[in-house]
């Protein structure tokens, strides 16, 4: 189990840290008065649980718990504060608990006893698709940076056919329309898919695109994609539609008005 302490006073962080520790000696354990950097740390560790300070600085409690859920949606967040008002806040935003500054040990005992999420369960992948908005893929947090920038954009076609196997032909459409040489542009195309094969062998990461002859993939069940978890939970899922997807391609027009459809039949629900 990998534990998270953010808190800004550091004689309480001291505490919190030697009591975290005593109750669970062998989870590693993630100790910070600093925001940004207890989110960069996270981008490079995952985490099961973090007990957020609601006062921080910088980044307070509540948009720090954000990030970390969007990084991990099956993260522990335990708020800390000094008013009890603000236990209804944490309640709200599906919190594991919330605790009373100063927090004592047999509470801190009950919150990692009743966890809301089963530890382990961190998300479905490393991988998060930012669809809604401009396109991006992120690994572990981070995006990822490919040797051409039309990598990213083929990964982008393949996600937006949602698990379909996508021709090299229907690829090629996407990214050039009807600008120049097929041949040529079926010779790019080899180089991108040797980046991308280059990349995610990099990352370890192969087993989310499925390759035929002459066609591939992306393997659904092996990302977290907000259009994806949009689209199978609707008004109950954690990501929200505010009429932009993927905004730099022209291609994506179609889903776009299929997108917006759903949104208007779900506002009329």
């Amino acid at each position: 189990m990998t534990i998270l302490a953010v808190e800004n006073n550091k004689q309480s962080l001291k505490r919190l840290t030697k009591l975290i520790q005593a109750l669970k000696p062998d989870a590693e354990l993630l100790v910070y008065d600093s925001s940004p950097e207890a989110l960069m740390a996270a981008r490079k560790q995952a985490v099961d649980v973090a007990f957020l300070d609601m006062d921080l600085a910088e980044m307070n409690g509540q948009v720090l718990g954000r990030y970390l859920r969007d990084l991990y949606p099956y993260i522990n967040l335990i708020y800390l504060t000094g008013e009890e008002k603000d236990a209804f806040v944490a309640m709200a935003l599906r919190s594991s608990g919330c605790l009373l500054l100063p927090p004592q040990k047999k509470d801190i005992e009950t919150e990692l006893q009743e966890l809301r999420n089963p530890t382990g369960a961190r998300t479905k992948s490393r991988v998060f698709v930012q669809t809604f908005g401009n396109f991006e893929f992120f690994v572990d947090g981070t995006p990822v940076t490919f040797k051409y920038n039309r990598t990213k954009e083929m990964i982008a076609v393949l996600i937006n056919n949602r698990g379909s196997q996508t021709t090299n032909g229907e690829i090629i459409a996407c990214l050039w329309e009807d600008d120049g040489d097929p041949e040529k542009k079926g010779s790019y195309l080899g180089n991108l898919r040797q980046d991308l094969q280059n990349t995610l062998t990099r990352l370890k990461l192969t087993e989310i695109i499925n390759k035929q002859r002459g066609s591939m993939a992306i393997v659904v069940d092996k990302i977290e994609c907000d259009l994806y978890d949009w689209l199978e939970k609707k008004k109950e899922s954690r990501y929200n539609y505010l009429g932009d997807y993927m905004n730099q391609y022209s291609w994506a027009e179609f889903m776009h008005a299929e997108i917006d459809e759903i949104s208007y039949a779900m506002e009329d629900e």
